[in-house]
């Protein structure tokens, strides 16, 4: 399957699981990354007859998107099964990847809610709705996820957008900025903003918002340098009116349920770029035993396989890390934030320095177009900044030690 394999223990079901993903990553979400990678304009990324489509029906298909929100399966073995799945798609195209894990993201909160109306419409377990998380603002990033500093609740910072009881009705202004996943194609939104601005971000809620709500405007989206396969834009509200049944979390425990969503979302993270990582250090790998240089593969020569030991060693403890992590978040009522959090540094800088070793063994040719390394590395340098830039979760994740 690949040349870090030491998995020990595998159960015909989380070897055949991984089989399968990795046969549908490799001929399904390799090509159509790449062809993605390739277009100019973002907007035909997410056209009618574009292969996104084509590797949602498939990821739907093999019965993927139903594993995320399987609750008769015990947790730790979801956990597990889940790494394993998040590994292989990113392994194939990490921008898809993340599109396709989102169509489980709704439905937790949806089921908070209790609304049944968007029971019904949003999850089907067959085909769970595609959703994304709302949360970064124009004039606010990393720092609406800083829940452990004095900033947090500060009612001087203003959020971008804000929920207003009226009667019996939440009424939504504001917008969330263009680095909203999925954003521009969702069918629900899971919305994090501001319901009481005098105690800052603190004052917070989590709607459930169906995107074809009256009021709710999506421009054309982001064009970005890396992960171009995975839609991104902003999203604008204009007095979105909402029922109160469609609000999952009020600000109460709004610290609550923002401490979860960061803390599955970096373990998320991390069992993505431990695929990234592979996929890079495997392309050098193989290129490092074709490439001949002074009459031999350069292979041979001693410092090439320094470096190529040293990222398979990050591609090993990245993988330990992050299925270290996902197992004991599974088992736990509330996961460690600063387990989660250091899972995710970790994996997404080992794989933006493996993809960066990748494009120096391969040298020239490692910043040509026509090579895979070169995506890999552009791919894994919006990792440290997507959900938290790195620098802000550190300060978070030490706050809990």
């Amino acid at each position: 399957m690949t040349t870090t394999d030491i998995e020990v223990g595998l159960t015909e079901e989380e070897e055949a699981v991984r089989t399968q993903t990795h046969e549908f990553a490799r001929d399904v979400l390799r090509p159509a990354g790449i062809a993605l990678d390739r277009l100019e304009n973002p907007e035909d990324v997410i056209a009618p007859d574009s292969p996104l489509w084509n590797a949602l029906d498939q990821y739907h298909a093999l019965g993927l998107s139903r594993l995320m929100n399987d609750d008769e399966m015990e947790p730790t073995k979801k956990a597990r099964l889940l790494a394993i799945v998040n590994e292989e798609l990113a392994w194939g195209d990490v921008g898809l990847a993340i599109t396709l894990g989102l169509t489980g993201l709704a439905e937790p909160w949806i089921r908070a809610a209790g609304d049944e109306g968007l029971i019904k419409r949003f999850c089907n377990p067959e085909r769970p709705a595609l959703g994304c998380w709302a949360i970064a603002e124009p004039n606010h990033g990393s720092d609406t996820l800083s829940l452990t500093e004095k900033s947090f609740s500060d009612p001087s910072i203003k959020a971008d957008c804000v929920a207003t009881k009226e009667g019996d009705e939440y009424v939504i202004n504001g917008q969330k900025a263009a680095w909203v996943s999925n954003g521009s194609i969702a069918e629900v939104a899971i919305v994090f903003c501001t319901m009481d601005p005098s105690q800052g971000f603190k004052g917070g809620g989590i709607f459930v918002v169906p995107m074809d709500t009256k009021g709710i405007t999506r421009p054309k989206p982001l064009d970005k340098l890396g992960q171009r396969s995975l839609n991104q834009g902003e999203i604008f509200f204009d007095n979105v009116r909402l029922p109160e049944s469609y609000l999952a979390l009020g600000s109460d425990f709004y610290a609550i349920g923002l401490q979860t969503m960061l803390s599955h979302g970096n373990s998320g993270m991390a069992q993505l770029f431990v695929g990234v990582a592979r996929a890079a250090y495997e392309h050098a790998l193989d290129y490092a035993k074709e490439r001949v240089q002074g009459g031999v593969a350069i292979f041979e020569h001693q410092h090439v396989r320094s470096r190529l030991f040293k990222m398979f060693t990050q591609v090993e403890a990245a993988r330990a890390i992050a299925r270290r992590v996902a197992t004991h978040a599974a088992a736990s009522p509330m996961p460690n934030i600063e387990h989660c959090i250091a899972a995710k540094i970790f994996v997404t800088q080992a794989a933006f320095d493996v993809a960066s070793e990748a494009i120096q063994i391969y040298g020239g040719s490692g910043v040509a177009r026509e090579f895979p390394v070169e995506k890999l590395f552009r791919d894994a340098r919006a990792s440290m900044i997507e959900d938290g830039c790195n620098e802000m979760l550190s300060i978070v994740g030490g706050s809990k030690l």
